[in-house]
């Protein structure tokens, strides 16, 4: 039951992010809706990956290599944690568990900010489905580990 609820769901984000993601009046100019792959999002120098999920959950899934880790809990503490690590012309990713947290974040967030904003479509959920293996948080990106 679980792997058919996974493949609705893979399906359903490949059909947004195939008909051009998000819509151009829903969204800032900035904000993009993509499904990266774990290694990519691991290993992208030009992509600042933040994932905005809790300790908790960091600790029950492991996170990508590389991860920023900065629970969202609005836009102006989020990105007074986040901009400092922010170099100038990268892309500023979210992930979070499947995807509704950054769907939310990163718009609010975009509005704010320059850099390029991706909401990373299907979140840990996708990501790991698609067989990318997690790290352990690690004390120098996880504020509370």
């Amino acid at each position: 039951m679980r792997k058919g609820l996974f493949v609705a769901a893979a399906a359903a984000v490949a059909g947004v992010v195939a008909v051009g993601g998000l819509r151009a009046g829903d969204a800032p100019e900035n904000l993009t809706l993509e499904a990266i792959s774990g290694e990519v999002l691991a290993n992208d120098d030009n992509t600042l990956l933040v994932d905005i999920r809790t300790p908790q959950e960091w600790m029950q899934t492991g996170v990508i290599e590389g991860a920023l880790l900065v629970p969202y809990q609005g836009a102006d503490s989020f990105l007074a944690a986040v901009t400092p690590h922010l170099k100038e012309g990268q892309r500023l990713a979210l992930i979070c568990r499947t995807g509704n947290r950054t769907s939310r974040a990163a718009r609010q967030i975009a509005g704010k900010v320059e850099a390029p904003v991706v909401d990373v479509a299907g979140g840990m959920v996708r990501v790991l489905g698609e067989g990318y293996k997690p790290v352990a948080p690690m004390r120098k990106n996880c504020p509370v580990c």
